[in-house]
């Protein structure tokens, strides 16, 4: 299958002028047959207009013929170099304007001061920078590293903010995600200390008999 223009428009118009059958024109168009046959009963791309891929240069009236003519045929669309030049790139790394490459020791700086949770593959994917700059930043062995002051990568315009907040998102749900992996968090039991009894003075037994009001103030005569 070839990614082709409008491929609802395209099914709609080989739904109503070909004899093809619903998997060959899902197989063409990038559908499921399902939604073809939902096109071909009307509940489908009701309000689409049909589109001609043989005019539209997509498709060979050759091909059409053989997939008319042999039900288990895949017809192949025909590739257009225009539509191989604006196929997106696959993204590589960031790419930092010369005059804003001073600017990423304060990024990396604020990355390490305010979200510890960023790994360095992220910092260096986002700013364009290596892992061995981050670690000198870190450990200040930066050979600029008296200037280097945190400061935020948007407010440098160096990333949007949208970037920003995917990637700090990411990194603390990944964390999050350990933490509870690792038992983080979790609260152990702390044991009671044996208390101390309780102090009670003893009592003082003096040898002899014990004093009488008569020994202390002696006889009364009366």
């Amino acid at each position: 299958m070839t990614d082709i223009l409008m491929p609802k428009a395209t099914a709609v118009w080989l739904v109503d002028n070909t004899s093809l059958s619903f998997e060959q024109i899902a197989d063409f168009c990038g559908l499921h047959p399902l939604e073809v046959r939902g096109i071909a009963d009307g509940d489908v791309a009701r309000d689409i207009r049909g589109v001609d891929p043989v005019t539209g240069g997509q498709l060979t009236r050759e091909e059409l013929e053989k997939a008319q003519a042999n039900p288990d045929y895949r017809m192949k669309a025909v590739v257009s170099r225009h539509a191989e030049l604006l196929k997106p790139s696959k993204t590589g790394p960031k790419y930092t304007p010369v005059s804003r490459r001073q600017d990423r020791p304060d990024a990396i700086a604020w990355f390490v001061r305010n979200h510890p949770e960023v790994t360095d593959a992220q910092i260096a994917k986002l700013l364009g920078t290596t892992k061995s700059t981050i670690e000198t930043v870190r450990n200040r062995t930066h050979w600029n590293s008296a200037n280097i002051k945190p400061v935020d990568p948007v407010t440098l315009g160096l990333v949007g903010q949208l970037q920003l907040d995917e990637i700090v998102k990411k990194a603390a749900d990944k964390k999050a995600k350990d933490d509870a992996k690792n038992g983080g968090g979790v609260l152990q039991a702390i044991e009671a200390e044996p208390e101390e009894p309780e102090f009670v003075p003893e009592e003082r037994v003096r040898p002899g008999a014990e004093p009488t009001a008569e020994s202390v103030f002696g006889k009364n005569d009366d």
